[in-house]
């Protein structure tokens, strides 16, 4: 017959047949529930990839192309070269932006935009002359930065022409050799961007003879003397205000803009 048990036995058994067992089946359950969660990222990180890498539904089918004014869209789609058929997560819109800016001057400015699921967009901004280079018959457009940008046959309306006059002898030839026909040129295209655009649209020739002699030709023989570049927003609004009030004048002076002056001839 066995003898009486113990406290302290009874704590050994219990101890002995139920701690071990509960402490395996805790750490089963916790790796059982790692290895779900460990295969369920894998899944769905493999599942991401090949939705956007080898799905047939996330991938270029169209392009489109907004903002257009001289250039053509076919002319963009052909320099912009959007891989069609490509993923639309691999396309290289920077390197679609380089590419219209290189292949088409006439571009200022481009924004490429994927269109999920399947379209890419291609939002162009055309640079707008303000002045006109004529050689050979052929004229040069020049933006409002002094970018020339394009060789076009025909001239467009409302845009002026440069005339560079500038004599080889006298005090302008010290202002050529100071600025140089480059700088003068620059001269001339902040002078077109400061002319009011009612008048800028009756220009026909900006004539520079030197730094400080920038004149204007309007239709019917009339004249602006402008001066330099400098003071060219008083220079507009006193321009404005003085055609106003002499309207039958046909020589116009605001080289000096606190004392304009206007006269018949």
């Amino acid at each position: 017959m066995a003898g009486p048990t113990t406290i302290a036995e009874r704590g050994e058994r219990r101890q002995g047949s139920s701690g071990p067992p509960l402490v395996r089946r805790l750490r089963n359950r916790r790796f059982r529930r790692t290895l779900v969660l460990a295969l369920c990222v894998l899944l769905l990180g493999s599942g991401s990839v090949w939705l956007l890498y080898g799905s047939p539904w996330l991938r270029v089918r169209h392009v489109s192309v907004s903002g257009t004014a001289v250039l053509t869209p076919e002319q963009v789609l052909e320099a912009a070269d959007v891989p069609v058929g490509a993923p639309m997560v691999s396309v290289d819109t920077d390197g679609i932006e380089a590419r219209l800016r290189r292949r088409l001057p006439r571009i200022d400015a481009v924004d490429v935009v994927r269109s999920w699921p399947r379209g890419i967009g291609l939002k162009v901004i055309e640079r707008t002359p303000v002045l006109l280079i004529e050689k050979g018959g052929k004229f040069t457009e020049v933006d409002r930065k002094g970018v020339r940008f394009a060789t076009v046959s025909q001239a467009p309306k409302g845009v002026p022409a440069l005339e560079l006059s500038l004599p080889r002898s006298g005090s302008a030839t010290a202002s050529l050799r100071r600025f140089g026909t480059e700088r003068l040129v620059r001269e001339a295209v902040e002078v077109a961007r400061a002319i009011p655009a009612a008048v800028r649209r009756d220009t026909r020739t900006l004539k520079v003879r030197s730094y400080d002699d920038i004149s204007l030709e309007l239709g019917g023989g009339r004249v602006v003397e402008w001066g330099s570049v400098e003071n060219g927003a008083a220079k507009a609004r006193t321009l404005t205000a003085l055609m106003k009030a002499a309207s039958g004048a046909r020589h116009f002076d605001v080289s000096v803009p606190t004392a304009p002056a206007s006269s018949a001839s």
